[in-house]
């Protein structure tokens, strides 16, 4: 039986594999499996768990600590491999926590030579080489790999590779759920020694997933049940709303709720939240302004009634006067400009996080990563909140996601639930009269290309304007995410389903003078 990469802990554990007490935990934890496992017969079972110490001082810390994995059987540990290729890059930090393995593992299961890799060494030559050369005659890998969207079939061929390569059968057990901001997808895999593959389990739920391995001519033909490929926006939308329902269960709590403003954005994270959550646990809250189009109360009504939520409307109108009068002294003779605009989003920020605390419920922001990269979203006001469900999705991908939800209803949880003109209306802040968000941006379909080159890619200047774009608004675009850092190091945690999202890969010093 083979369990994912650090199965006993979780991954990433990050700064609690530096404290001893969570290295005992650990060790604990696997030595209480393995006693568990005294009366199984035969039964070999791989964990993952941080094995070894640290010595820590005030400024250094000294690794001795390894990423690994313990083959268990009828109450003892037979055997413990220590990951020999550590990644650090991305969302991954393992130079800092571990120390690089040295040896190799083939354990054997009954006439069986099995050759034990974790993760990261599968994507190498030397750690399967080396097995190989130790006897083994089929390849099991334990693997915590954080999804995006395009990394299945990248972790399929990389693996079909390395199985052709050795001429060995490979098993990767592969995580799933929700960790933060990191989603794991499962879809746990087997291929064959010529690199096809062979079994699949379902992606993004949990599974007890077998593989039967028969004596061949050469090598072991490994098959089993094969789930079907995932599209692209199916693939993502399992992605947001298992990090969701993870995120709000995982943490306590009872409850969600977001501003519904009858625009794209809101309608696309409600959807989201009714399919992980249920609409019981779902409140959704339209605050109007004095600038709200009555087609986004009527459309934000509507939605609701579809999926069956909470709704009430909060008009704003009155603390927005408030606010004006109060800064009337100040502000005389000045022209009203985005100043009033980010009053009126903070005046919502309020509202919702006080009804957050009043009743417990976490509030959803609802930015989209467009908007998030180059600012067009208000400090305490629409960043307020507690988890970002779109923070890495593009506005591009955002109406795609909305389309396709309206066409599936994978949840069960009602079919067509946005309002078709909700998807076709130009997007609106509506914090002045008759704005729409290409005043302010590039059209969404040039401001995503370049984002993805710029940002997602780190291709420069020059290079995006040889592509075709037109230089002032490269320029302008990369600006733009230059000067909002500061913003973006104070919003809520949110989803990551690119290869390259604001979080963890995405490490910018605020303060800086370099013009890219």
């Amino acid at each position: 039986m083979l369990t994912p990469e650090l199965s006993i802990c979780g991954y990433p554990a990050e700064d609690l594999l530096l404290r001893p007490a969570f290295i005992a935990a650990c060790d604990d934890a696997v030595k209480t499996v393995a006693r568990e496992l005294a009366g199984l017969k035969g039964l070999h079972v791989v964990v993952g768990h941080p094995h070894g110490t640290g010595i820590k001082g005030k400024s250094v810390q000294v690794q001795m600590r390894y990423n690994a994995a313990s083959v268990l059987s009828e109450g003892k540990v037979i055997e413990t491999y220590a990951k020999r290729e550590l990644p650090n890059y991305q969302v991954f930090d393992e130079y800092r926590y571990f120390t690089r393995g040295q040896g190799t593992c083939v354990f054997q299961v009954e006439d069986v030579n099995v050759g034990l890799l974790i993760c990261e060494d599968a994507w190498f030559e030397e750690p399967a080489q080396l097995a190989r050369v130790s006897g083994a005659q089929l390849l099991v890998v334990p693997n915590a790999s954080p999804m995006h969207v395009g990394k299945v079939s990248e972790r399929i061929a990389q693996m079909g590779a390395r199985a052709r390569a050795v001429g060995l059968p490979l098993i990767y057990a592969h995580l799933v759920g929700g960790q933060d901001e990191v989603i794991f997808d499962g879809g746990s895999f087997a291929v064959n020694a010529d690199g096809a593959l062979a079994a699949r389990a379902p992606a993004f739920c949990e599974d007890l997933f077998y593989v039967e391995a028969t004596p061949g001519p050469t090598s072991f033909q490994l098959s089993g049940p094969i789930a079907p490929d995932l599209a692209d926006e199916e693939e993502l939308w399992h992605a947001l709303v298992l990090g969701v329902r993870d995120y709000i269960g995982k943490n306590g709590f009872p409850s969600v709720l977001l501003g519904l403003s009858g625009g794209i954005d809101s309608a696309l994270v409600l959807a989201i939240a009714v399919d992980a959550l249920g609409a019981g646990k779902v409140r959704a809250v339209m605050m109007p302004s004095p600038y709200t189009a009555d087609i986004s109360w009527i459309d934000a009504r509507e939605m609701s009634q579809r999926l069956g939520v909470r709704y009430d409307e909060i008009s704003i109108k009155p603390e927005f006067e408030a606010f004006k009068a109060s800064l009337a002294k100040e502000f005389a003779g000045l022209p009203e400009d985005t100043t009033e605009e980010n009053i009126q989003a903070r005046i919502r920020g309020v509202l919702l996080m006080a009804l957050s605390n009043k009743f417990g419920g976490i509030v959803l922001t609802t930015g989209n990563k467009s908007e998030m990269a180059t600012g067009y979203c208000t400090l305490y006001g629409d960043m307020a909140g507690g988890f970002a469900v779109i923070k890495d999705v593009l506005k591009t991908v955002v109406f795609k996601l909305a389309r396709w939800r309206n066409a599936n209803d994978p949840y069960g949880t009602g079919a067509n639930p946005i309002p078709e003109r909700i998807i076709t209306r130009p997007p609106s802040a509506e914090l002045r009269p008759d704005q729409v968000d290409q005043d302010s941006l590039p059209p969404y379909e040039v401001l995503d290309a370049i984002l993805q080159r710029y940002m997602e890619n780190d291709q420069g200047i020059e290079e995006i304007v040889a592509a075709g774009f037109d230089r002032a608004t490269v320029e302008r675009v990369a600006r733009l995410i230059r000067i909002n850092e500061y913003k973006r190091r104070q919003a809520p945690v949110g989803i990551r389903v690119s290869h390259r999202s604001f979080g963890k890969d995405w490490r910018y010093p605020i303060t800086g003078k370099f013009r890219a």
